[in-house]
């Protein structure tokens, strides 16, 4: 299918070939028909987008300070990488979406084939909705009509939060597509409405449709006319609509308002407010979030988990329905506002006008649903050579299940570095699969699971998708054969690590030589290697200490669900168990673990825990989400036989007391992923795994353990 997609670094807009989205669980797939472009949103994302590095970066101050953090921690070529890398990866484009139900995936209950639904789907032939943010369009409202919906949900929120009352005085300021809609919404609910905008064509349509119109490049005075509209008690409420980096709309909004009147932003304005003005008037003022309750709550957006009427009566859902029933009651009238229609194949055009002087509203894309819109599967290059069957010894030939943002930043180059064939990569919505794909040479990208495990081009998959997911894909490629590499962690539970252990364990007795590497990085890198080689003249027993200044993370960050994530123990720790038992070079025989605890269901982040080792060595981690950035993000120390060496975030290592070393400093820091990758790509062709399955498998389970005792806190 073809798809809008928006580059942030060069600013260009382009029209790409992706495999459709997977039906997933909670998913609805739609054939498009009709899209509206965003004259506010997809207009500063394109502007942003052509916009230099110096500019981009006043944009968005707050991430100067990021940068410049992990600069000072992990020096200055990988924070450029990460930049470069994040401003590679293009946008998809949109979210007033009408088409037709193609599909429904396990759980979707309301809608089915053929239903004509809205939604926020993007810029594309087919799209992937969660089925909360999807509604049934009634039969006498057109897909053009429909298309506004979502831009409607958005006026919508933004007048729910002023809740005016009739015969209440409103004054909107911004008369785009979401003020515009504001006013027929508001003249709807039989408000008194004022309309503010410098542009007269905008203000007379405000005035169409009810409200007394204000324009200040005419010369009329915004106060004055709002006094006068008041009869000389003030605006009851003020909704502000405009996209400028100007503090006057919301100056103004204090000044026309009444005592305790209400102001909400629903636009984006420079917010330098004047204490007194609000403060006289004891002023509420609101910021308005998108569509309504459950916009960014993964649990509602993804999951498909509603909120009971009972107590959230309007969601993001019930809105697109409230607007959409205003329309079949003739309440919103949106044929005056569409300026531009285009088919979608021409939607460059589109946005060329989108940030031209071309005066436009509303531009609607038009569809025309092709076959080919349908597949699963998009040929990205064409096949060199002959194939070899799959699980033969030979050339890696590697296929990726997970185009996420360490895929495509870290583990794919990585892979790249190595020298592996890059054969099939899959995700979900197929957007992420098909750009990573065709920047670093696969030669197919799908949202079909199935075609990856049953391609007989690839004699090896990687897997970089959620935790959750891990232990079942790794179960499915050695079953069909495949070597497997799987990013950490093996598995969340011990159930689901015994599963692996038992399909592992049972190719192996049929002779098969499974393979299995997780992507415990650390070990590889370089310095780790100089310390495994200092510590390997010594035959006493080592004291090992890793610190991870890890830092927060959001509690709806997926890694810190226990069900999807397992938490950052077991997500993320592991690394620094696999790293003490290279180190020492012993099986770990036990584990006692204490942390600081939560209480808001999240599993513990701030931790400590000891492992103790068969040749008497001890490991301790203290993995902390509660440090500074300022200091430096992984420190390892080992305390042996008399002598100390001392890592910092894998650049810089020091030794005390060891003849003939004393320090050894890379340029950049290296954490191991290309020579992790590598040594997979060598188990590839002979089979043999560079760590033991057995190794593996228990890092993995004292990982789990450990994770296991800090969250019922029971020392182990």
């Amino acid at each position: 299918m073809r798809q809008i997609l928006q580059n942030l670094k060069t600013g260009e807009t382009e029209m790409v070939d992706v495999p459709r989205p997977a039906a997933g669980p909670g998913k609805v797939i739609i054939a498009t028909r009709t899209t509206l472009v965003s004259a506010g949103t997809e207009r500063m994302l394109v502007e942003f987008g052509k916009a230099g590095l110096i500019s981009k970066a006043r944009q968005q101050p707050e991430r100067v300070g990021q940068v410049l953090s992990k600069m000072r921690t992990d020096g200055v070529l990988p924070t450029i990488d990460a930049v470069r890398s994040k401003l590679d990866q293009p946008l998809p484009l949109g979210y007033c979406n009408v088409g037709v139900v193609m599909e429904t995936g396990k759980g979707v209950t309301g809608f089915q084939k053929g239903d004509r639904v809205a939604s926020n789907g993007g810029h594309a032939e087919v799209v992937g909705v969660g089925r909360n943010l999807v509604a049934s369009i009634p039969d006498n409202v057109s897909d053009e009509a429909a298309a506004f919906t979502v831009v409607g949900a958005i006026a919508l929120h933004g007048i729910r939060l002023a809740n005016p009352t009739l015969g209440e005085t409103v004054a909107v300021v911004g008369l785009g597509l979401v003020g515009l809609l504001a006013v027929q919404l508001l003249h709807a609910q039989g408000c008194r409405v004022i309309g503010i905008d410098l542009d007269p064509a905008k203000v007379a349509l405000a005035e169409r449709f009810g409200a007394t119109g204000v324009c200040p490049s005419r010369g009329e005075d915004v106060l004055a006319r709002a006094d006068t509209f008041s009869r000389g008690r003030g605006i009851d409420a003020v909704i502000i609509t405009a996209s400028t980096s100007s503090n006057e709309p919301v100056q103004q909004a204090a000044k026309m308002s009444r005592k305790r009147g209400r102001i909400v932003l629903v636009g984006v304005t420079g917010l330098e407010l004047s204490r007194a003005d609000f403060y006289e008037k004891e002023l509420s003022f609101q910021v308005s979030c998108s569509y309504g309750p459950g916009r960014y709550d993964l649990n509602y957006e993804e999951k498909g988990q509603d909120y009971p009427i009972g107590f959230v009566r309007w969601t993001e859902q019930r809105n697109f329905e409230a607007v959409l029933d205003m329309m079949a009651a003739g309440k919103i009238d949106v044929a005056p506002l569409i300026t531009h229609r285009f088919p979608f194949a021409a939607a460059p055009d589109a946005y060329g006008i989108l940030v031209s002087k071309t005066p436009h509203l509303a531009i609607l894309l038009e569809y025309e649903l092709r076959a080919e819109a349908g597949e699963t599967l998009v040929m990205l290059a064409h096949p060199s050579g002959a194939s070899t069957p799959a699980g033969s010894i030979g050339e890696p030939r590697v296929s990726f299940v997970g185009a996420g943002n360490y895929a495509s930043r870290v583990l794919v180059p990585a892979f790249v570095k190595a020298g592996a064939s890059l054969q099939m990569i899959s995700s979900s919505g197929g957007t992420s699969a098909s750009q990573i794909g065709r920047k670093y040479g696969f030669k197919s990208a799908t949202t079909e699971l199935d075609r990856v495990f049953s391609d007989t081009e690839s004699n090896a998959v990687a897997i970089a998708t959620r935790h959750d997911s891990h232990a079942e894909l790794v179960c499915r490629a050695l079953t069909a054969g495949k070597a497997v590499f799987v990013e950490k962690p093996l598995a969340l539970t011990l159930d689901e690590l015994d599963r692996v252990q038992e399909v592992h364990d049972s190719l192996e007795a049929e002779g098969k030589r499974p393979v299995v590497c997780v992507g415990f990085n650390r070990r590889f890198a370089p310095q780790i290697e100089t310390m495994r080689t200092l510590l390997g003249t010594s035959d006493q027993p080592k004291s090992v200490i890793v610190t991870v200044n890890a830092g927060p993370i959001p509690p709806q960050h997926w890694t810190q669900d226990p069900l999807a994530g397992g938490g950052r123990i077991i997500g993320e720790a592991c690394h620094f168990v696999d790293l003490i038992r290279s180190l020492v070079g012993a099986p770990i025989k036990g584990s006692i673990a204490a942390s600081i605890p939560r209480n808001d269901g999240v599993p513990p982040d701030t931790a400590t825990f000891t492992l103790h080792l068969a040749d008497g060595s001890i490991g301790t981690v203290h993995y902390f989400a509660n440090g500074s950035q300022t200091f430096p993000k992984e420190r390892v120390e080992v305390f042996c036989g008399g002598k100390i060496l001392q890592l910092d975030n894998f650049r810089r290592l020091v030794g005390f007391g060891w003849r003939g070393f004393s320090r050894s400093t890379l340029w950049r820091q290296d954490k191991g992923q290309v020579q992790c990758a590598s040594a997979f790509v060598k188990a590839v062709k002979d089979r043999q795994a560079p760590v033991p399955f057995a190794e593996l498998a228990e890092i993995s389970r004292v990982s789990i353990e450990v994770a296991n005792a800090l969250a019922t806190g029971q020392a182990r």
